[in-house]
Formats: structure tokens, sequence, C-alpha cells
């Protein structure tokens, strides 16, 4: 049996009439008789009891009515999925992610994807930036976020947000909110995340430093920036922080400016495999530029 045969059979059963169910599907009358005769030789069981009026279910038809309809819904639902699937509305992405990443901007665009695409699963992956590019390479991961990326071979970089960098102090620090200087933060202990194989966020701080004729004194080296945080509120020094890092509070906690001519701002940008041309790939692209777009968290 085919498809066909099963949706000429399903329209003889409801229509009860041959000719009736052949006007429905849009064809004449002897193909859905051959149709129906080929699926009763083929089963050997009579499907219909002919009458002068039309035809009658036999049991073996009441059965197979059921099943057919079964199997059609199945294929009908089967090709909506593997359309969805086409456009994007349904599948999976791997997206890798950061430390600090889960605050802030990139919570957001997921967000917003999830809200457009809600048949989409997607499952996060925390590594550092050469892991990531390894990940799509080896295609392990879809898509990654991360900061200060160079030009890698098969993989595609874009930049999607820049934000200020904040620094980290105490609470009860003298100022209020008036921005602090590099001078005074370099006369205190800096705590600084740990430097990984390919340079980021921790090289960044300590070329500002340098570049403004200061080095810093170094406290602590920790893994994240909400142990760093942590540490602030302790005492044990200052820490520089992406500003969507401010948007967690933690008591013994304060985000100040840095006291400089131009604000210092550091990328966060999306990295995928070169030519991936996925549709959910491209959903979740077009979904970031737009969610960055509209909500920029420092000066782009």
């Amino acid at each position: 049996m085919n498809i066909r045969q099963l949706k000429y059979f399903v329209a003889v059963a409801e229509e009860l009439n041959i000719g009736r169910a052949a006007q429905r599907l849009n064809v004449s009358q002897p193909p859905v008789t051959r149709q129906i005769q080929q699926m009763e030789e083929e089963l050997k069981a009579p499907l219909f009891i002919r009458n002068p009026r039309g035809v009658e279910l036999t049991q073996a038809g009441e059965i197979l009515l059921a099943e057919a309809r079964n199997i059609i819904g199945l294929m009908d639902q089967a090709g909506q999925r593997v359309l969805r699937a086409a456009r994007g509305d349904l599948g999976r992405l791997d997206v890798g992610i950061f430390g600090s990443a889960i605050v802030g901007i990139i919570p957001g665009i997921i967000q917003a994807f999830k809200q457009l695409y809600p048949n989409v699963h997607i499952m996060l992956h925390p590594m550092d930036k050469m892991r990531q590019v390894e990940a799509l390479l080896n295609r392990t991961i879809d898509v990654g976020f991360n900061r200060l990326l160079d030009p890698e071979p098969g993989i595609s970089i874009e930049e999607i947000s820049r934000e200020r960098i904040l620094a980290t102090v105490s609470a009860s620090r003298p100022g209020g909110d008036r921005p602090v200087s590099l001078a005074s933060l370099a006369k205190e202990p800096l705590i600084l995340f740990p430097a990984s194989r390919a340079p980021g966020f921790v090289e960044a701080v300590a070329d500002l430093f340098r570049s403004n004729g200061f080095t810093p004194q170094v406290g602590q080296v920790v893994g994240d920036a909400f142990t760093g945080m942590a540490l602030v509120a302790s005492g044990f020094g200052n820490c520089l922080v992406p500003e969507s890092i401010s948007s967690v509070t933690m008591p013994g906690v304060a985000f100040r400016q840095l006291d400089l001519a131009e604000p210092v701002t550091v990328d966060l940008s999306c990295i995928w495999r070169e030519g991936d041309s996925s549709p959910v790939l491209q959903n979740f692209l077009a979904v970031a530029r737009d969610w960055a777009g509209r909500n920029p968290v420092g000066n782009k």
C-alpha cells in the first residue's frame, strides 16, 4: 500500500460512495475503483460491501480506516515538521558561552529567541574561546559567544555588542557614585580573572593600566566575575568587569565608571562555522543582531 491508496480508501470510506469520493479527490471514478481493488487484493480481505446506493465498510475496512487516518495524520505531521525544520522553527541549537555570560546580553538574546522559536531546543555549553573554536570545527556546538577574538580559519566572527568596563569596588568606598581613577585603583589590590590560552579580558585590563602608565597590584586571580565580586565585598581589593555584570546586585559591592577621557569598552561577538547555512543558526543570528541593536549595554 502507498499513501495515495490510503487517501483514496479514506475518501471512499467517509463518503460511502465511490463517485462522490472521486469528486472529492478531483479524479475520475475508475482510478479510485482500481486502487481500492488493488488494496483488497494485497490485503486479501474485502474492505467494502458494494450495494446499489454505494458501499459499506466491512469489519476489516473499519479497522483499516482507523489505521489509515493515523498513518495519514503522521505523514502530514512529518511533512509539517520537515517544513518547520527547513524554516528554522524546529530543531536544536548548541551554544558555547563563557563564565560571565550567564547575565546580561546573552540571556536576553536567548530568551528573545525562545519566544520566537519555542520548538528549538537550546543547549548551553560553558567553555573558553579556544575550546569554542575547537567545538565549532568539530561540530560539537553551532554558535559561540566570546570577547576579544582573533581571526580563525573556518570561523566567522561578528561583533554584536560593545560594553564599557566598570570598576567593582567596595560600597563603602569614598566618592559616592563619582568615577574612580586608574591611579587610585593601581594603589590597591586588583582582582583578576585567570589568563587563558588566548588573550582575553584579563589581558585587556592589564593593557588598560599599562597604556595609562600604571602597573596593577594583582591581589587575587579568580575563576569568574562573581567570585571577584565576592572578594570585593569581603575587602580583598577591586575588580574591573564588563558593564553587563552590573545587572547583578551583591551586598557590599558598588559599580563605578572609570575616570578616563574616553570610555573603555570591550566587545561581545558571535562565532560560528564559516558557510553554515543552517536555518536555526541563521534565525538565531538574526535575533542576536536585533536584540543587541535594541538593547545596547555600553557605547556601541
